[in-house]
């Protein structure tokens, strides 16, 4: 069974940075698909990065690219996301999504963590 489990974010000032972590139990973080997505209220999902090691694989959404970094720890089981230059815009909440299939965006047999609130204020 996976679980996902993410942590750090928070309230910061337009500029500023934040880095999500997204604990993994029951996958391999470096050997599965691995992606990161986000809502803010009224709108839906959607992708903000994905990568898959094995393939040598990392994607990131426009509204992000040059921005935000997604990165893995192999001993942590860990998946990252470096937030750097937050724009008000980014404010949502933040998930962590995994499968064992590599597939644009990690869509097939998804598993998603529960989420942590990122709000950026101007």
């Amino acid at each position: 069974q996976v679980q996902l489990v993410e942590s750090g974010g928070g309230s910061v000032q337009a500029g500023g940075s934040l880095r999500l972590s997204c604990t993994a139990s029951g996958l391999t973080v470096t050997r599965n698909c691995m992606g990161w997505f986000r809502q803010a209220p009224g709108k839906e999902r959607e992708g903000v990065a994905y990568s898959y090691t094995d393939y040598g694989s990392t994607f990131y959404s426009d509204s992000v690219k040059g921005r935000f970094t997604i990165s893995q720890d192999n001993a942590k089981n860990t998946l990252y996301l470096q937030m750097n230059s937050l724009k008000p815009e980014d404010t949502a909440m933040y998930y962590c999504a995994a499968s064992r299939v590599y597939s644009s965006w990690c869509t097939i047999s998804r598993s998603w963590g529960q989420g942590t609130q990122v709000t950026v204020s101007s």
